[in-house]
């Protein structure tokens, strides 16, 4: 299947988790990618799985902190001129961090929102004027079930992915006489650098009796990062052409 032949894909996060693997997926369906992370060894594992897979001639990889403007400004400059153009925005790139609310620094606060709603605010601006020129551009921005759903010692992150799933309500709804598609995907229970043992860096008295509720209720535990990236490929291709404006829970039937 190759519903990305001749689309121009632009993925932040693409060294590690569901951002590299979205690479990968939208490789293997015919796209050409540039793949953006501040993580240099990162993105250089991404190239060479690509290499293995024989699709590393369609990838182009770049650091980027997407926390700062002035690297967002010249790293989507940089790809809109490497592919040509632009057709779709993966905004998968954020980090998760975990702290007693009433122990939460502003700093510790302002560096979640900094790259996870700010990053994604930043990437977004920037690409809109050649998504807006494709004709046909979308947006695919990355949300968590914490944006609706109780997840202890994560209100900054919270916070955060509730943000970008307001924004994309309202990206959806400016740009759609555009031609703009703007959805959001809304992983939970998925494996990844981020979720992997005390990943979130949850504090050493967190009660874990608070997490009773995050356990799938399908399969045997946390999807892969594959999982995600399939959703996604969905999304941004045609097949997901109707889908705009809204956000979809990717979580095993954790929060039915």
């Amino acid at each position: 299947m190759e519903r990305f032949e001749g689309r121009r894909v632009l993925i932040t996060g693409a060294g590690s988790g569901i951002g590299q693997a979205t690479v990968h997926r939208i490789l293997a369906e015919g796209g050409r990618v540039v793949g953006l992370d501040r993580d240099e060894q990162g993105l250089a594992a991404t190239a060479a799985t690509a290499a293995e897979n024989g699709t590393a001639d369609r990838l182009t990889t770049a650091v980027v902190d997407i926390a700062d403007e002035g690297s967002v400004r010249a790293g989507v400059a940089d790809a809109v001129a490497t592919l040509g153009g632009l057709d779709v925005l993966v905004n998968a790139a954020g980090i998760l961090r975990s702290a007693h609310t009433h122990e939460t620094t502003l700093e510790f606060w302002n560096t979640i929102l900094a790259v996870n709603l700010t990053g994604t605010f930043l990437m977004t601006r920037e690409a809109l004027p050649a998504l807006l020129e494709s004709g046909r551009g979308v947006v695919v921005n990355f949300s968590s079930t914490s944006a609706s759903f109780t997840h202890p010692y994560m209100a900054a992150y919270a916070a955060s992915k509730g943000g970008i799933q307001s924004f994309t309500h309202a990206l959806a709804g400016e740009y759609a006489k555009q031609g703009l598609r703007a959805v959001a995907v809304a992983p939970g229970s998925i494996s990844s650098g981020m979720t992997t043992g005390r990943g979130p860096g949850l504090p050493e008295d967190a009660d874990m009796s608070l997490f009773a509720k995050l356990i799938p209720a399908i399969g045997q535990g946390m999807a892969g990062p594959e999982t995600v990236a399939g959703v996604v490929a969905m999304l941004a291709s045609d097949d997901g052409a109707f889908v705009t404006g809204t956000e979809l829970r990717i979580d095993g039937g954790t929060h039915m």
